[in-house]
């Protein structure tokens, strides 16, 4: 019996120790808007890389445009977070249009490479008589590092390009309205590195002395002006600590109570001393 209460004692010590971290608990938990409701997105998209228009998750970007431009914003996304890029295109009257229409949303990261999505559809095609349509593209989870080689999403800001990909020639040029909102859903440590980049995948970024002379100046650097509103994370903690910590604790639990159960009752009353 006693061997019993000790190890129930250590599967409830482990229990305790993994509760706070439950991957149930923590993936897919959507992030709280940054802007809090209190700052609009954009009312305008840029035409360019260039010239995207930046918002934050939890924003809505709003803009409208002729069928045949190239539609860009830009937000930031930071380390275990898996964005989710919504748009809603309002389609020109139908009356006006010659035939459906496709439309598509693409995604690129800082070094503008594009991201496939997971899941969503990002292209979809919309009859003569629809009077809009959405489109959706879920990101990978967004890790700390990489491979030079790999591309994977790392910390940084990320791009969102909305256009017509297929329409009649005639319905060129006519205007239209697209909304785009992204969430953002923490992943825990499930997709943690061990390393860090040096500095978020940011356009403007400079080096680590220019980036110093130019706070030592009390100019904000282009890092800082693409960071989201609680700042980019240190890329070393994540909740896998946490896990790894409680296996190492249940592993001594566990030779412990091994031991417990085959070391026996000692030497037999009926043997000699000296045998």
């Amino acid at each position: 019996m006693r061997t019993v209460r000790m190890l129930a004692a250590a599967a409830l010590a482990g229990a305790a120790l993994l509760g706070p971290a439950a991957p149930g608990a923590l993936a897919d938990t959507p992030t709280p808007s940054a802007s809090g409701g209190e700052e609009a997105g954009p009312t305008e998209a840029g035409t360019t890389f260039r010239t995207a228009a930046f918002f934050r998750p939890g924003q809505e970007a709003t803009a409208q445009a002729a069928t045949g431009d190239y539609l860009y914003w830009v937000f930031p996304a930071d380390t275990g977070e898996r964005p989710t890029v919504r748009a809603t295109v309002t389609l020109p009257e139908s009356a006006l249009r010659h035939g459906p229409s496709a439309w598509r949303v693409d995604v690129y990261d800082g070094l503008r490479r594009r991201q496939p999505c997971m899941y969503g559809t990002q292209s979809r095609t919309a009859a003569k008589d629809a009077g809009s349509l959405e489109l959706a593209c879920v990101l990978r989870p967004v890790r700390a590092s990489a491979d030079a080689w790999a591309n994977d999403p790392l910390p940084g800001s990320y791009y969102v390009r909305l256009t017509v990909s297929g329409l009649p020639e005639e319905d060129l040029g006519q205007s239209f309205s697209a909304r785009v909102g992204v969430d953002v859903s923490d992943q825990g440590g499930a997709y943690a590195t061990d390393g860090a980049l040096a500095a978020p995948l940011v356009p403007g970024a400079t080096t680590a002395e220019l980036a110093e002379a130019e706070e030592e100046a009390g100019r904000r650097t282009a890092v800082e002006a693409a960071a989201p509103e609680d700042g980019w994370s240190s890329g070393w903690w994540s909740d896998r600590w946490i896990w790894t910590a409680a296996g190492g604790v249940l592993a001594a639990l566990a030779g412990i109570g091994g031991y417990v159960l085959t070391r026996g009752s000692g030497r037999p009353s009926r043997v000699p001393p000296t045998a």
